[in-house]
């Protein structure tokens, strides 16, 4: 089987902001979406990996994109895994449009595989007898250009905070909160000119920890220096555990955004 998976989806009207570009909640669902289709069609998805007790769990994700998807634009996603370590894999991902070819950017994740009753990592080169590593292919041939992982978040005491609750819509079937809903709950902190003045060129999350409905989550966010044609925001998402005051608490998320 060919080691790299094409997933297309069309950019309907409701999956666009008021600018008229794709919502990143939704590009990154598609990509998740992708990389869903890719391993259950190499045997290594959720259906086969329950049945063992094991699942997927996002570690690390990263979207840079030149430009964004509008409305209406027919839009195929390339996957493919570049490597595979002992507790964690490299997947990687082409976004361009379907019909023109034109490469809007790429995108990048780190996956482990836990076991669902422990909680405990699961070790991916003897799993299966290290049947996935079948379907590596090293960045040699085929590259992804853009930047590995580089989210070192630093964030001084005047940093502002905004507690934000946590509902029903944000859970999903692993009962704890979507990894996407993250993302969204950053990008609600910024207003309406922020994205009339400026496009994400490059967003970049890491997830440190689970949380759950009922949570009450901390987004701690700052601007740093990012030069005279773009901006730089780094935030923090941490939750509220027992009596802890707003600064404490647990680290969930760390994400950095740089808007051109």
């Amino acid at each position: 089987m060919d080691k790299i998976e094409t997933y297309r989806f069309r950019v309907e009207p409701f999956h666009v902001d008021f600018t008229g570009h794709l919502f990143m909640g939704v590009l990154g669902n598609h990509l998740l979406n992708a990389a869903g289709h890719h391993s259950h069609n190499r045997g290594w998805g959720i259906d086969h990996l329950n049945e063992a007790h094991y699942t997927w769990v996002l570690s690390r994700l990263c979207m840079e994109l030149d430009t964004w998807p509008g409305q209406y634009d027919v839009v195929e996603v390339e996957t493919w895994v570049e490597s595979v370590m002992k507790l964690f894999t490299e997947r990687n991902f082409l976004i361009r449009n379907a019909e023109t070819g034109y490469i809007y950017g790429y995108a990048r994740s780190i996956w482990a595989m836990i076991d669902v009753q422990t909680r405990q990592p699961a070790n991916l080169l003897t799993l299966k007898d290290g049947d996935i590593l079948r379907y590596v292919i090293p960045a040699e041939e085929k590259p992804c250009p853009i930047e590995k992982f580089n989210t070192r978040v630093r964030l001084s005491a005047e940093a502002e905070t905004t507690e934000v609750a946590t509902h029903y819509s944000d859970v999903d079937i692993n009962g704890h909160i979507n990894s996407i809903k993250y993302i969204e709950h950053i990008l609600d902190l910024f207003p309406r000119q922020q994205f009339e003045r400026y496009r994400i060129s490059r967003f970049e999350i890491a997830y440190k920890a689970e949380s759950y409905l009922g949570d009450t989550l901390y987004l701690i966010s700052e601007k740093q220096d990012g030069g005279p044609s773009s901006e730089v925001f780094q935030t923090e998402i941490r939750k509220h555990v027992g009596e802890a005051s707003k600064p404490e608490g647990e680290t969930v998320v760390q994400a950095k955004i740089i808007w051109k």
